[in-house]
């Protein structure tokens, strides 16, 4: 009988069976991030560590209020977090709907609720509330993903809603966080097709907009490149769907023996039209399909057409997508990012003084507080988004390596407690855990070394914040919680 008190009442069991492994792994990791707030804000006039007036000295409060916050959270009874999961997830999506209208605006954007000395960001608490969500739908009675379209629309409606929500708030970065669930979708059953589209999408797009300023066959080389990986696509996919040898030789001569054709007649200086051909050979490849699909009934072939036709009609929406979609300045970012523009007075100034941040400190770097680049204040936002650079800097290669294993210990030991939950809900928002992790992890990274645009996704536990920080917190501790009890499961 569930009472109505939400702690458990078994609190002796909880603390016997949390994994203080991970609780160890999460000390550790935000005093190390506190330590690096102190380094990359110290200033030599006001050098208390633990003072209040300092950004490490509210983290450390922030860090105390969480453990706190932890506690707690072991001590609510499991079923809580199941049972109330749609509660839960429906009150944080209005929470994030009033603050696009009652946020104040604050460099663009509506994302931040403030109360009175206290500013929190709604979109970190969504991302365990999104989680919870996700996992109390996967665990529905007889619920599989791929039994209906109907199953899927629900769980990508639970993931778009915030997102959506976010990306009103002018949020781009916390939005695209949970874009990482499509991993979790990928577990339980998802097509690998929808993965591997996402790929090729984002493998078009780069080379694309990347390559645009030399030409070939009179188009750009990005778009005549994507062309190609087009073809290469079609070949590859009907190797596996299509079990006739012959289709894929066909079509593969068909690609091979009319590019060698169209190169010799540019060699020769004959004017060939690259849009009109690349897309009458892919057409004429489409085409074959059909009739091989009406003559062998073979649906897989489909897959190929499918994905042929969608990746046409995506070629010709990237430019319209860059120019006429993104914002002035995140074209800018992305230029920057994929090394077409320098611009290091501008949207590349972070990122280059970030780079020469890191590269400066070498292989042990140049000593604890001993960093000129961010001592000298030449990394702006180097105490949030870019705190990677202090440790870069001050600890080096050794200490930069050390950072990445703490996380790459965390993030494979959440896996492994996913593994071993005995119930749907407990797996399911476990690889939830894992991928928000992963996500933001890689994305971070990516964004202070250079290879990705700055969008603005904070460190786990090391970045400056108390948003940051909770949500973090209760993502990792509600996962500590459905762990402890996964013993009940097993009688």
């Amino acid at each position: 009988m569930f009472k109505s008190s939400v702690f458990s009442d078994k609190n002796t069991s909880v603390f016997k069976y949390v994994d203080w492994f991970t609780i160890g792994l999460y000390i550790v990791l935000v005093l190390a991030g506190m330590v690096s707030i102190y380094a990359a804000s110290y200033d030599f006039d006001h050098a208390n560590m633990l003072s209040f007036s300092e950004f490490s000295g509210k983290q450390f409060r922030w860090i105390g209020l969480s453990l706190m916050l932890g506690l707690v959270i072991l001590l609510i009874d499991v079923r809580v977090y199941e049972n109330y999961a749609y509660i839960i997830y429906v009150s944080l999506l209005f929470l994030l709907l009033v603050t696009i209208f009652v946020a104040p605006d604050i460099k663009g954007s509506h994302s931040w609720l403030v109360l009175g000395p206290v500013s929190l960001q709604p979109a970190e608490f969504g991302k365990f509330a999104t989680a919870l969500c996700l996992a109390k739908l996967f665990s529905g009675y007889n619920f599989v993903l791929n039994a209906s379209k109907k199953n899927y629309m629900k769980a990508l409606m639970i993931i778009f809603l915030p997102i959506i929500l976010i990306l009103a708030q002018n949020e781009t970065g916390s939005a695209l966080v949970y874009m990482s669930l499509f991993f979790v979708l990928y577990r339980e059953g998802m097509s690998g097709l929808i993965l591997l589209a996402a790929l090729c999408a984002v493998l078009f797009f780069v080379v694309e907009v990347k390559f645009t300023d030399t030409l070939l066959l009179g188009i750009p080389m990005g778009q005549a490149v994507v062309f190609m990986l087009i073809m290469l696509l079609i070949v590859a996919m009907l190797s596996i769907y299509c079990k006739q040898f012959e289709a894929t030789r066909n079509v593969l001569l068909w690609f091979v023996g009319t590019g060698i054709i169209v190169g010799a007649l540019s060699l020769l200086g004959v004017p060939v039209p690259g849009t009109a051909y690349f897309v009458g050979a892919i057409a004429v490849a489409i085409i074959y399909c059909l009739l091989l699909l009406l003559k062998t009934r073979a649906r897989h072939l489909l897959i190929t057409i499918g994905a042929a036709v969608a990746s046409l009609i995506f070629v010709f929406s990237v430019d319209i997508v860059f120019t006429s979609v993104l914002q002035p300045h995140q074209q800018q970012r992305i230029r920057v990012a994929l090394g077409i523009e320098e611009d290091l007075r501008g949207a590349g100034y972070n990122v280059n003084q970030s780079k020469i941040a890191i590269g400066s400190g070498g292989f042990m770097g140049k000593g604890f507080l001993n960093g000129t680049q961010t001592k000298l204040k030449y990394v702006p936002e180097q105490h949030t988004d870019f705190i990677f650079c202090t440790i870069g800097e001050e600890e080096g290669f050794v200490g930069s390596a050390a950072v990445l294993l703490l996380f790459l210990i965390l993030i494979l030991r959440v896996i492994s407690l996913a593994e071993r939950q005995p119930t749907v809900f407990g797996r399911v928002y476990a690889y939830c855990v894992a991928s928000y992790f992963i996500f933001h992890l890689c994305i971070n990274i990516g964004m202070v070394i250079g290879l990705c645009p700055v969008i603005g996704i904070p460190l786990p536990f090391f970045s400056y914040g108390g948003s940051s920080l909770w949500g973090f917190t209760f993502l990792l501790f509600i996962l500590l919680r459905i762990d402890a009890s996964r013993r009940e499961h097993s009688f």
